[in-house]
């Protein structure tokens, strides 16, 4: 005769949200690396996209306006959806069906974190939908950071959308299977953000592939130095940036590919200014501790930039119907 935990556990089906709850998120834009900090520090921006969602009966209704409405696709393969439903099913939820309004103001394409906020704005939408259902607290934020990051590959855009501030991330592996980390700094208040974006769009995957393999080690000791010192200028000491936001490790070879950026950079710089390439390019991150003066965004314009400025912004922001 068959004990009772020998039997065959029948299998549990994934509980199902009920059709008209709804949730809002904003998620700000991020700027990566800071100079030295390559795939390890990143920074909120006050630049939001938005979504709104809500169950319906069934198949997945998708609305996109602003930045990249004309490009994105309108069914199950857009980021944000295939992020929502990865949320869902992480906690063995699943949805009767979806409908989007996804409202975009981040750049696409420019080195300001727009395919993190993505990821992060389904699995932010995910968190308030199971909340909202009455199916728990939803995810945390340390879960947030892990499943955005695993579909971008690394943490630090991905993780300055969700926890706000400045980020120090890294990477843990074990068995072939990576978990993501991120520490949130509390950023001076002194400290001010710029960004001069341009038309020019740029491919992360493209211009990883200039990076080489290894690098000298003096340059390698550099990077150490100056990451370490971005996170005392970013926290304490803001008159540190400009040393604190020099690179050797990946923008030198990333030159070629932008070169109206690289030369912003150089003539920033050259002026006083710590500015780095925003991620991957081809927008140029300031930091600093008052707005760039008028002859700066002149400067900017010259170049094909347009100027903005920014808040050091908050983490995603989540709200339920």
């Amino acid at each position: 005769m068959t004990q009772p935990d020998e039997m065959t556990q029948p299998e549990v089906a994934p509980r199902q949200l009920p059709v008209g709850v709804s949730a809002r998120v904003r998620v700000p834009a991020s700027s990566a690396n800071l100079g030295p900090g390559f795939d390890c520090l990143g920074i909120a921006l006050g630049i939001y996209d938005e979504v709104i969602v809500e169950t319906v009966d069934a198949g997945v209704e998708l609305d996109v306006e602003g930045e990249g409405a004309a490009d994105v696709p309108r069914d199950e393969s857009h980021l944000v959806v295939r992020a929502l439903e990865r949320g869902l099913a992480h906690v063995g939820v699943s949805a009767p069906g979806l409908k989007l309004r996804c409202v975009n103001a981040i750049p696409h394409s420019r080195g300001l974190g727009s395919s993190a906020a993505a990821a992060v704005s389904g699995l932010a939408a995910a968190s308030g939908l199971i909340t909202a259902a009455g199916f728990g607290d939803g995810l945390s934020e340390d879960e947030l950071v892990q499943l955005s990051s695993e579909f971008e590959g690394h943490p630090d855009n991905a993780a300055a959308s969700v926890l706000g501030s400045a980020v120090v991330t890294w990477t843990e592996s074990a068995d072939g299977v990576n978990s993501y980390h991120a520490h949130r700094l509390t950023v001076h208040p002194d400290v001010c953000a710029t960004v001069f974006v341009p038309d020019t769009e740029s491919s992360t995957s493209f211009t990883r592939g200039l990076l080489p393999d290894s690098v000298p080690r003096e340059d390698a000791i550099f990077n150490l130095s100056r990451a370490a010192l971005a996170v005392v200028a970013l926290t304490s000491d803001p008159r540190n940036l400009m040393a604190a936001s020099a690179d050797r490790l990946h923008q030198p070879y990333r030159a070629s590919a932008m070169a109206p950026t690289a030369v912003l950079v150089a003539e920033l710089r050259a002026r006083g200014h710590a500015a780095t390439v925003s991620g991957a390019g081809p927008t140029v991150l300031v930091l600093g501790t008052a707005p760039v003066p008028s002859e700066v965004r002149m400067l900017a314009q010259r170049h094909g930039f347009t100027t903005h400025s920014v808040a050091i912004a908050g983490g995603v922001d989540i709200s339920i119907g």
